[in-house]
Formats: C-alpha cells, structure tokens, sequence
C-alpha cells in the first residue's frame, strides 16, 4: 500500500467515525412489544451460558490456588510454559462479553494476575534467558509468536468487558511498545527496515543468534515418566530432539504480525494515534513484500529488511518440515497461514478489505503452481529448495473460510467449503443453532468427566494439560449470538489453522444498559439468521417477566455502522454504530439491519462511554 493510499484512508476513517456529542444519551430508539413464545434456541442459549459458567467456577476451584497460580509444575518451553498456563481460561472473558456472569469476568482477572507473578517467580537454571523469571515486566522473556500469541489469547480480549481499566490500557501499551520501537530496553523492532529482528523475541529484546533445542524445550525434566506429553515424546531427550532443527531464528518472520493485535487494542481503548500508525507501518511493510514475490508473503526478511533468494527458510515458514523423534519422519510445520489474522487488523484499523485481499491472491497463486496427478487435481502446502512440495488433494483453501467472512464476496465462497453455520445462513439448515448448541453443552459435559476423572496432581501436571479439560465452550454462542468468528477454535475446515491471541470478530455486539455492562441482559436471547455485505438480521427476544433495555452495536469495536433497521415492517434511520432497543417481557422481534461494513475506527468504549 503506497504512502499517499495510506493517509487517505485514515484521513476518511476519521470522518467516518464522527459520532453525536450525545452518543451517550441517546433515548430508545426502538420498542419490541409483540409476544414471542419462547424459541427452542433461545431457551438453549440460556442454559448453555449458565452452565458455562457453571463449569468454569468449578474448574478454577480444583485448578487454581488461592493465590490465583495454576496448579501445576511451572517449567519454561514452548510445548508447556508461560502461554500454555495463560490459556487455561481461554474464552471465560468472551463468554463474560457475550452475557455470562460477572464471577467469570471476576475470576478470569484474578487467574491473569495471579499467572503473571506465578511466572515472573518460576526461573530457569540452563535456559540463559529465563533464569530470572520467564516473565519480565509481566510479559514472556522472549519466545516465538506461535506461543506468544496463544498466551495473549485471553489478555486481547479483556477490552471487550473492562475497557476502562486503567490497568489495562498501561498494559496493553507497555506489550505494544515492546515492538513499536518506543520503548529503549527492549530492542525488538527496526523502525528503519520495518522488522522485527528475531523469531524470538519478547520483553527482554530479540535472540540474535542462533536458537538451540534447550532455548525451546526448558531444562530437564523427566518427559514421559513422571509427567504427560501432548505431543507424544517419551523422553526428555525426544523432547530436545524434536527442535533441533529450530535455530534459524535470525530476521523477521510473519507470525511476528500478530504482536499488531497489541497495537490494535492499545488504539481501541484510547492510547493514542501513533499505534495504530505503527501496525499499519509494519503489515504494509509485508504487503509490499508479497507483491514484490509473485503476491507469496515470504516467511524470512533478513536484518537487512530483504526478502532475499531463500524467501522461504525460517523457523515455521514455507520450507519447514523437520524431523519427528518419535517416528524419525519429516513433518511440514508451516505456520505461515497463522499470520492472516493479524492481517484482519488492518482492516479494521482502516477499512480496506486489500490487506485481506493480498490472502486470496497468495491462494490464487499457489493454486496456479497445481498439477494434475492420476487425474485429480493437488495443490502444494509448502515451498523449499527443489520447489512446491507438501501436495494435498484438491484446490489450496487455506483461509477460504475467513477471506469469504471478511470479503463477504461472492467469488469467494466457494473457497470457504462447506460447514453446517454457512448453511444456516444461507437458509438451508433452520436445525443447526440447537444442533450447535448441543455440541457445546455435551462439549462442557465430557470435559467436566475428564476432570474428575483426571489423575494428575499439582506436581505431576504440566501447563498443557488443563487445556483440555477447561471447560468454556463459545463457538455456538459467538457465531449465533454475534455472527461471528471463532478463530481459536475454528470448526469449519481441517486447513484453517487453530491460533490463538485473535481479538472478536463479529457483526454484532450487545450491552446491557441497566447494568452498564458488556453482553445481553438477564433473559434476553439472540440468534443472527443471515449476514450480508451490506446487511445482517437477528431476532431478540426477552423470555424474562421484565422489561430489558439493550445497545446493539455493529462490531465488536463499533467499526460497522448501522445505516437503518426495520422492525414490524417500518424502517428507522440510525445513521450510527449502535442503538438502543426495549424488550417488553415476553416479546421479542426479528430485526432487518442495513450496514456498512468497516465504516468507523475502532473503539472498545462502551457506547454510553464514546
């Protein structure tokens, strides 16, 4: 993206997001009073984020201490360190967001802060860069943005609930200038090149030089005999040997882009201009460097900042396919496609749908270097040496389903697959948000079994194993709640990668204005039916016996503005990126919503707060 294309979108975002003086006095503007009788799905939906929340107290009493440290054996390493403890309340703070109870928001801020100091005490005795803590500055010492972000999966959403937190926000700006170059400690970031200068890299600056298998897999410890291992090695010297081939950490890598999701949120919740400038910087940097390599994003910029003729080599790019102790065979490891997310950032920091576009020309590309074989077409996964390699069946999808989200384009859906959501919305599925609701109260179910049949102890467990047994189960919630998407967890394709540390992206969002919180009010219930480029309808519905005023918003930043809505057939202007709706107890309506997508910059206040 050129200069002059960059400060004219900011330039027009900025009278985009212009709101009235009033915002937060905005009377109601709409009133549902026809009776509804209680949906199935509504009903469903109730339950579902009670017993979550349910769940999740009970988890945190068995697996978490008074001091709010998980009970486990705290050990640096990116197969069970820092990220993999900080993980385990993922989605407490989004099932807070989408209407669960203020004891999870509770309890999910006293396990952040309690992980934060269980991990600035934990040090390393061989690993050179954690032996005074694996935090510093409550931030990981210095690790690869695969584990970094996944730790950041619950931090990059707290905004949703606690905007105003001052804490917060000087958190949130202290991560983002570990890599805008603000901060002078900490190395990490070349304003110059546009780079971050290692794959490793954290709040103790980048490693220049070349990583060895102790940097990734922590100190010894007795793999295999006394504790589990989710990845299948039965040794600590397996354990060595399964990142031996994880030294070419030297120069920038595209997963790296995910530390843009700290500039995003810095921005959102008011630190000012200059983050959202760097992020932008920084993922036009990769723009430019994609289209100067046949629209590939290279996986490897030299400290130089140049792509280079091995644009493929690093640490989890294009070439990475290492050896597997256990089995002694090559596994293709590349982590390239993770980066897209951060590329949502762009989007909503400017409203440009080309930072997702430079995604389905990659895909287009790739799909050009197919062939045909034993009559059936097969697209390459991986670039090396000798060329594409890693075929696999069929056209390269890879991020087919969140490009047809974000684009909303028709060309593009054929590349999204099919899931039983799309058909949903699509109007070919009306059984699928009790179905999918299903999934996640039997989901709760068997993880709630897998605890109290868990036969760990404190001293016998390490970080990644509560991962599978914390219960908060949200996808059916955030996709039928908010029309959106649930990246952490993705359901709909096996080539959408699970990453964590994405923010919420959905079409809609709600606020309780009674309770000047985050979510929908006490009985209230929402189910999104179809989503549009330019349009959206879900119905609302209040089961309760009281009346229950609500904020709907376009987005989870606000950044949709809702152009109108029309309830029981009469169109009312809105003009703005929310407003305020009145369900009489009992009643309940189906809305219409014209909107303009990415219209405004985007915001975490509440909209009381704007």
């Amino acid at each position: 993206m050129t200069v002059d294309r960059r400060q004219f979108l900011i330039a027009s975002a900025a009278s985009a997001v212009a709101l009235p003086a009033a915002a937060h006095a905005a009377p109601v503007r709409l009133i549902a009073k026809t009776r509804m009788a209680a949906p199935d799905w509504a009903v469903m939906q109730r339950r579902l984020l009670a017993r979550n929340a349910a769940a999740c107290e009970a988890f945190y009493a068995k697996y978490v201490d008074a001091r709010g440290w998980l009970k486990v054996f705290a050990r640096w390493g990116a197969n069970d360190g820092p990220d993999d403890a900080a993980e385990a309340t993922n989605d407490w703070l989004v099932l807070h967001a989408l209407g669960g109870s203020d004891r999870i928001l509770t309890l999910a801020q006293r396990f952040w802060e309690g992980h934060l100091k269980q991990y600035a005490a934990a040090r390393t005795m061989d690993v050179p860069i954690a032996r005074q803590g694996m935090y510093h500055r409550e931030f990981p010492v210095q690790m690869d943005w695969q584990h970094n972000s996944e730790g950041l999966t619950s931090f990059n959403v707290m905004g949703l609930s606690i905007p105003r937190d001052p804490r917060l926000l000087a958190r949130t700006m202290r991560y983002a200038d570990f890599y805008t170059g603000r901060d002078p400690t900490v190395q990490n970031y070349d304003p110059e090149r546009r780079i971050i200068r290692s794959v490793m890299n954290g709040s103790r600056g980048p490693m220049l030089r070349r990583a060895t298998p102790l940097d990734w897999a922590g100190d010894p410890f007795e793999a295999g005999e006394r504790f589990h291992m989710e990845h299948g090695e039965t040794t600590y010297q397996q354990t060595l040997d399964h990142y031996n081939e994880y030294g070419d950490v030297i120069g920038d890598n595209p997963l790296n882009l995910q530390a843009t999701t700290l500039g995003l949120n810095a921005y959102a919740l008011g630190g000012g201009e200059r983050y959202r400038r760097w992020a932008l910087d920084y993922l036009d940097a990769w723009v430019e460097r994609a289209r100067a390599n046949n629209d590939i994003l290279p996986s490897h910029i030299g400290l130089d900042g140049s792509v280079g003729a091995r644009w493929w080599h690093g640490v989890y790019g294009w070439g990475f396919s290492p050896i597997v102790p256990q089995t002694g065979k090559r596994e293709d490891r590349n982590r390239v496609p993770r980066a897209i997310t951060a590329f949502f950032n762009g989007t909503v920091l400017t409203g440009d749908l080309s930072y997702v576009e430079l995604w389905r020309r990659q895909n287009m590309r790739i799909n050009e270097a197919g062939r045909q074989r034993d009559g059936k077409f097969e697209a390459p996964t991986m670039y090396g040496a000798q060329g594409w390699y890693g075929w696999k069946p069929g056209p390269y999808r890879s991020n087919g389903f969140e490009i047809w989200y974000f684009t909303q384009d028709p060309k593009d859906r054929a590349a999204a697959g099919e899931h039983p959501w799309i058909s949903f919305l699509e109007g070919r599925n009306p059984g699928y948000p009790t179905t999918a609701m299903q999934a996640d109260l039997d989901r709760i179910a068997a993880r709630e079994k897998a605890q109290a049949d868990d036969p760990t102890t404190p001293g016998t467990r390490l970080a990644d194993w509560p991962l599978d047994i914390t219960p908060a189960s949200v996808t059916s919630l955030i996709q039928l709640m908010t029309g959106g998407l649930h990246v952490a967890r993705p359901p709909w394709s096996p080539t959408s990668p699970n990453q964590g540390g994405v923010p919420l992206h959905c079409r809609l969002r709600y606020f309780d204005v009674e309770k000047r919180r985050a979510g929908v009010p006490q009985d209230v219930a929402a189910l999104v039916h179809a989503l549009g480029d330019a349009s959206a309808e879900v119905t609302l519905v209040n089961l309760g016996e009281a009346p229950r005023t609500m904020v709907v918003q376009g987005g989870a930043w606000a950044e949709h503005r809702i152009e109108s809505v029309t309830l029981d057939g009469i169109e009312t202007r809105i003009g703005r990126p929310d407003f305020a709706l009145r369900l009489e107890p009992g009643c309940g309506a189906r809305l219409k919503l014209a909107m303009r997508r990415f219209a405004n910059r985007p915001t975490l206040a509440f909209p009381w707060s704007r």
